[in-house]
This record gives C-alpha cells, sequence and structure tokens, in this order.
C-alpha cells in the first residue's frame, strides 16, 4: 500500500463511529467549549514534493480545482481569472467545504497594489439577536441552528469574484466557467476524502437533494471513484458564466434559495430583496511589518489579518526583549513521523503563548467594522504587542485576559460560541506575477444541507454569536440585518519590505484554527527557511486559549513532556489544515522562479509551468 493508499484507508466501521461521535458532541458542546474539528480528517499524505515553476502557478485543494487554475494561466488568464475558475470546480469537487452558495475573503496582488476583497455573507434583514436562542433564552445545539434555513446568510462569493475580475481580469468571464461547466455535465469521480465526508455525515439523508446526489438507493455513501455528474449545477454555471453573477441573485435561482430557505422545517428570512441588495466590498488590507517582510492580510469581518499580525508582532517582541527568544534560531528537528520534522518545544510554547493572546482579543474585540467599532489599528500597534508579549514567560499562562488597546470607548461582553468553519483555499501566481490567495467558505461541512439546483447554501449565519448580550453589555459579533458574521480566515500576501516584491501567497481552510495554521507556515517559510511543502508538512500546533494543541501523531513523548513541564495542558486532535502555498523567488541573475505547496491532509496540488 502506498502513501496516497495508506493514509485514505478508512473502514465504514469507523467512519460510522466517527459519524456518531461528531453527532453526539455537537449537541452536547456547550458555547465556551471548542467543538470538534469543522471537517473530518481524511489521513496524511506522504507523497507530496514542492513543485517548480518559471511562469505561473496554481494550487487549490483538490486537483481537478488546481488543473482548472493552471488551464486559465496558460491561456494568458491572470490570478484572479485562476482562482474563479478553481472556485467554480471546487463548488463541484469540494462541496462540503465552498461554493457559489458560501462566501469569500480574496486578497490581490496586481504587481502594484494589494487589494482587498469582503464577499462575506450578510445576516438577512429579517435575522435578529435572538435568531439562534431557544425559547427558554438558551443558546441552540449547534446541529438544531446549522441544519435548515435559519443559517444561511446571503451569499457573497460571486459578487466578490465579479468585483475583482472588473479590476484584474485578463480572459472573458464566460471562458472562466468551461472546466466546471464540463466537468459537471461529464463527471467527476468521487474523491476519497468527499467519500470520507459523505459517510460520516449524519444529516445528508435528512436532505432528499443531498440524499439524491450523494448516497445510493440502500442509503449508503456512494463509493469512491463513482462517477459523479451534475447537470443541474452545469446549466447553473452556463447562466452565470452568460448573465454574469445577476443570474443567481435574480430571478428563477434566487427564487428557489428563497424557497428553500423559508420553506424548511427550520426556516430562515432570507428573501429576494437580502439578494438583491448583496454588495461585495474592497476593504483596505491589513498591513504589517515582521522583521524584513510586510505581511499582508484580511481587516474585519476577518479575525484572521488581526490575529495573525499580532502572533508575528509579538513573536518580534520576545525576540527584541530577548534574543534567546528568537524563533528563527528554534529550527524544526528531524521526527520519525510522516511529517518528517517536528518543531521544537520552545517553539511551540512562544507560538501558543502569543496565539493565546490574539484569541483573547479576537473574542472581545472583532467583528463587522461596519456595525461595530474595531480598534484595528491599535490591536496590531508594536507599543501594544510588546506590552502583551511581557505576559509570556517560561510557563504556560493557560488562559489569556483580552488586553486593552488604544482607540476604544466601548464595552464588550466575550463572545463565547462555538468555534468552527468549513473552507477551501487557492492561490495562484500569474506570468506578470500578480498573485491571489482566497479562502472560501460554506462554513460547516456542506453547510447548510440545503442544495438548490447542484449547489449548497452556507450556514454562515452560525459564525455569529449564539448569545447576543451578556450581563447587559453587546457581544460584538452578535447577530444583526445586514451585518457580516466574523470570520478566521486568512488569506495572506507577502512582500520584501524594502524591494516591495512579492514573496509569497498563502492561507488555508480550518476553521479558527485557520489563524494557528497560517501563522505556523509562515513562521516556517520566513524565519526557518523551509521549502513551502516542508512549511506545509509541518506537524499542526497552537492555542486557540484553552489547552495547547497538537496534531494527533505527529508529536514525540519528548516534545509533550517538555511542554508538559512548562505548564500546558494538551489537546492531542485532528487539525485538518489545507494550506496551499506558493513562494517567489528571484536568483542571483534575476531570474523568478515559483515554488509551491499543497495540505497532505486533503487532497490538494500544486501546478504550475
Amino acid at each position: 500500500m502506498n502513501g496516497v493508499q495508506r493514509v485514505f484507508s478508512i473502514s465504514r466501521r469507523q467512519l460510522t463511529v466517527i459519524a456518531a461521535t461528531l453527532a453526539l458532541t455537537a449537541c452536547h458542546t456547550s458555547v465556551n467549549e471548542q467543538p470538534p474539528a469543522p471537517e473530518l480528517g481524511s489521513g496524511y499524505r506522504t507523497d507530496l514534493t514542492t513543485r517548480h515553476a518559471e511562469r505561473h502557478m496554481a494550487a487549490a485543494a483538490n486537483p481537478l480545482a488546481a488543473q482548472a487554475g493552471r488551464e486559465m494561466l496558460r491561456q494568458g488568464g491572470s490570478a484572479i481569472d485562476a482562482a474563479i475558475a478553481m472556485q467554480a470546480v471546487l463548488t463541484l469537487v469540494e462541496p462540503q467545504s465552498s461554493g457559489i452558495g458560501g462566501g469569500a475573503f480574496i486578497m490581490l496582488w496586481d504587481g502594484q497594489t494589494v487589494h482587498a476583497y469582503d464577499g462575506r455573507e450578510t445576516a438577512p434583514a429579517g435575522a435578529t439577536g435572538q435568531l439562534f436562542l431557544n425559547a427558554d433564552g438558551k443558546p441552540m445545539a449547534f446541529p438544531e441552528a446549522q441544519i435548515g434555513g435559519r443559517s444561511v446568510g446571503t451569499p457573497g462569493v460571486l459578487r466578490a469574484l465579479e468585483m475583482a475580475h472588473k479590476k484584474t481580469g485578463h480572459l472573458q468571464w464566460a471562458k472562466l466557467f468551461e472546466p466546471a461547466i464540463r466537468l459537471a455535465e461529464q463527471g467527476f469521480a468521487i474523491s476519497p476524502r468527499l467519500h470520507s465526508l459523505i459517510a460520516a455525515d449524519p444529516y445528508i439523508a435528512q436532505s432528499p437533494d443531498m440524499a439524491a446526489y450523494f448516497l445510493n438507493a440502500d442509503g449508503s455513501p456512494k463509493a469512491t471513484g463513482t462517477l459523479l455528474q451534475n447537470p443541474a449545477l452545469a446549466q447553473v454555471f452556463k447562466r452565470i458564466a452568460k448573465e454574469g453573477p445577476d443570474a443567481l441573485y435574480t430571478g428563477p435561482i434566487a427564487d428557489e434559495i428563497v424557497r428553500k430557505v423559508q420553506g424548511h422545517r427550520n426556516a430562515g428570512s432570507l428573501s429576494q430583496a437580502d439578494l438583491q441588495r448583496y454588495v461585495a466590498k474592497e476593504r483596505a488590507p491589513l498591513c504589517s511589518d515582521y522583521k524584513q517582510w510586510r505581511v499582508c492580510g484580511m481587516p474585519p469581518p476577518s479575525s484572521g489579518g488581526i490575529a495573525v499580525a499580532q502572533i508575528l508582532g509579538t513573536l518580534q517582541a520576545l525576540e527584541a526583549r530577548d534574543p534567546r527568544w528568537a524563533i528563527a534560531s528554534m529550527t524544526p528537528l528531524k521526527s520519525p513521523s510522516p511529517a518528517g520534522l517536528e518543531p521544537t518545544p520552545e517553539a511551540v510554547h512562544l507560538l501558543a503563548e502569543a496565539g493565546r493572546l490574539a484569541f483573547a482579543d479576537r473574542a472581545l474585540y472583532v467583528a463587522d467594522t461596519d456595525f461595530t467599532p474595531v480598534p484595528v489599528a491599535g490591536l496590531i500597534a508594536p507599543d501594544y504587542l510588546a506590552q502583551r508579549a511581557t505576559l509570556i514567560g517560561e510557563r504556560s499562562m493557560g488562559v489569556a485576559k483580552p488586553g486593552q488597546p488604544a482607540g476604544l470607548k466601548v464595552a464588550y461582553a466575550p463572545d463565547r460560541s462555538p468555534l468552527r468553519i468549513s473552507t477551501s483555499q487557492v492561490v495562484a501566481v500569474d506570468d506578470l506575477g500578480g498573485a491571489v490567495s482566497m479562502t472560501t467558505t460554506v462554513e460547516a461541512a456542506f453547510g447548510s444541507h440545503l442544495m438548490v439546483q447542484g449547489f449548497l447554501l452556507n450556514n454562515q449565519m452560525t459564525d455569529f454569536s449564539f448569545i447576543p448580550e451578556e450581563n447587559g453589555q453587546p457581544v460584538a459579533n452578535r447577530v444583526q440585518p445586514g451585518k457580516r458574521p466574523r470570520s478566521s480566515m486568512a488569506p495572506t500576501l507577502v512582500f520584501d519590505r524594502q524591494s516591495g516584491e512579492l514573496l509569497a501567497t498563502v492561507g488555508s481552510p480550518g476553521g479558527s484554527q485557520i489563524i494557528e495554521y497560517v501563522s505556523k507556515s509562515l513562521v516556517a517559510m520566513l524565519d526557518w527557511k523551509l521549502d513551502p511543502q516542508a512549511a506545509i508538512n509541518l506537524p499542526n500546533f497552537g492555542s486557540r486559549n484553552s489547552a495547547t494543541e497538537l496534531e494527533a501523531g505527529l508529536f514525540s513523548p519528548t516534545l509533550k513532556q517538555a511542554l508538559k513541564d512548562k505548564g500546558h495542558t494538551l489537546s492531542e486532535i485532528e487539525m485538518t489544515s489545507g494550506v496551499q502555498a506558493i513562494v517567489r523567488t528571484r536568483g542571483a541573475q534575476g531570474k523568478v522562479s515559483l515554488n509551491g505547496g499543497a495540505d497532505p491532509r486533503r487532497e490538494g496540488q500544486a501546478l504550475g509551468d
């Protein structure tokens, strides 16, 4: 059995146990506990090596999507052209994670300017702060909130892609949907990962459209390798190709979306007016300095850009305080695990402690800035992070308290809601040096489980706080009509501070753990000089201000004991990242080369020429 086969060898019995566990855990997850991973793991591939290219490169969470991206780049397409083609294909082949029924954040470099596009879903006009409260005033169990129309926000991904395409698209809009239309009509083979997720989902059988598509007549999941055709989605893509995103936001597709949402037994309020009113936004990118690099990420309503900037800024402040705490000197050690490397206990300690501080601030302050003042500049200010860094010592602080950044006069209650989201990631670099990092999502695995003409609708509303206020103080991330829920997505672009040249595009799915995954990958690539594949392969770790999380099966007893000796409470869990990264280097003769990596924990691939 080779590396690929080995990691996907999950028995039906195991999947049944996993499904039952997920269902039970979800039902009993209180608002201040961490829920299980938003997507099951499907193993760790050991066959990936860094891909090299000279002209262009695309990477996505599924090889068929990466191929679509490369197809556009070969035709002279820009990075955003590749991203649109990849998103269309992912809607088809990775429906559990993202699609045109969801939202996205897009970081785009056009060779001169960094752009940040917000295609996050919005709360319907009929939504209130009590949306996820039972009659007794207590928050709903997650599945009760997720499944059905109640959780569906107004989709935004197509509007954001349209906005970005108008700025930097090279190919005709219609051309970008050709690979997805072709695959939807001809069919694609159900991948091992998709099969495992179908098999483990206890709610698919309750959705007639999903059951007809994903299950056999006897209710069993369609087998790996089964050819899956989606003629309904092919027709939707043809309409979008011809009419633009309006095809989704008005007319018969919009009518069916509303009918499904409002007609479900767990009904939501999404209306035709909500769909027609949706507007994607270009926001000011959140850029901060880290040593010799300039790191640009997504501003609110994402917390990802702030948290990553805080973690890196805290590490920099620690080094300035004591050179012995320089993260760059803590290079990973060889390991007999499938990852081949393991971070040092000191590196895990510092990144976990910096993560605790960032997550404490995130829970209190970060929300949609169109509705809630967020002290963004104060949260990433070097003097504030230097002050926060003084809280980090030789032993773990356990649970961090939020700080008091400059620029905020409003008192909030902390958000104690479950941290989860299901996402996908694409990156691309084009012939002209333009680049994109896009994180895209339908929220939990298979979203709301409402299927409309071959695609799934999001359950993004569950990214709001289930509790609107506490002790008379409002929660910043409470439900409000038209508001975008807070996210953890962290699409990131890295530049050389001196030359201004693009160095890397990176991002990951994985819920609130995205922040851990992206921070780890950036430190591995920038400080430890690992190539992108080795950086992504490195075991995942960090803290969301509770236990210190270690990726199960990839850490040595020695490291675990060293962390316990520093006072860490350990949680060894599945950490199903899906990092994609492309690093751009310039040789001594000025020749540019591209190096790409994809996450061994999913099915992704980096492809280039």
